[in-house]
């Protein structure tokens, strides 16, 4: 609780100096830029006619012209084919990557095996352990 009354009053004099130094900067401003908008203001903002016969015209349920299905179509078609790149790329990426490891696997156990007879030889050729008849 003694803490809670500081932290308060802090917070309320923070807004209260940001409330202020907003008010004075929205005051200065001049009126004539609103009164004549220049450069890309212009280009932004259009007259409330032509705001209003824009939504008129263009209303949510309004139908697309077939121009904008097209349009849509193609950015869709053009999105399906990046992607279809993008999954085959990686699909081959990783199909070498797998071929590689198995590569190196085949090539560690033929060094171990070679190794592994090397040790075990017993100078008879063909070895005698692996042409040895069970009785």
């Amino acid at each position: 609780m003694s803490r809670t009354r500081p932290l308060l009053l802090t917070c309320l004099v923070v807004l209260s100096v940001i409330t202020l130094f907003y008010g004075a900067e929205s005051a200065a401003v001049s009126d004539k830029k609103a009164v004549n908008p220049q450069g890309a203001l212009r280009k932004v903002f259009m007259p409330e006619a032509d705001a209003s016969s824009f939504f008129k015209r263009r209303s949510k349920r309004a139908v697309k012209t077939q121009d904008e299905i097209n349009a849509e179509q193609r950015q869709r078609l053009a999105a399906d084919e990046r992607r279809r790149e993008y999954h085959e790329e990686q699909r081959n990426e990783f199909e070498s990557y797998a071929e590689e490891e198995h590569d190196e696997q085949d090539e560690r156990t033929r060094e171990k095996t070679e190794q592994w007879r090397e040790f075990h030889y017993d100078g008879l050729d063909p070895s005698y352990e692996y042409n040895r008849h069970t009785v």
